[in-house]
């Protein structure tokens, strides 16, 4: 993990399903509100998970970039 500008990166390259999903919630939940947290992730299925997990769990997700 980094910090950067913007906010905390989290690099989750090479891990699959579920685990960049367990993984950022746990992050976030150590975070203060507000915080921003990149994920960087090689997980074809995050770009589904990731938003899912954020609105059922009232995370705001401020882009994506494949």
């Amino acid at each position: 993990m980094r910090s950067d500008v913007s906010g905390e990166v989290y690099d989750l390259r090479g891990l699959n399903c579920p685990m960049p999903v367990l993984k950022t919630r746990k992050r976030l939940s150590e975070m203060s509100a507000g915080a921003i947290l990149t994920i960087e992730t090689t997980d074809t299925l995050a770009v589904i998970d990731i938003p899912h997990f954020c609105q059922e769990n009232g995370h705001k997700l401020v882009s994506s970039e494949t």
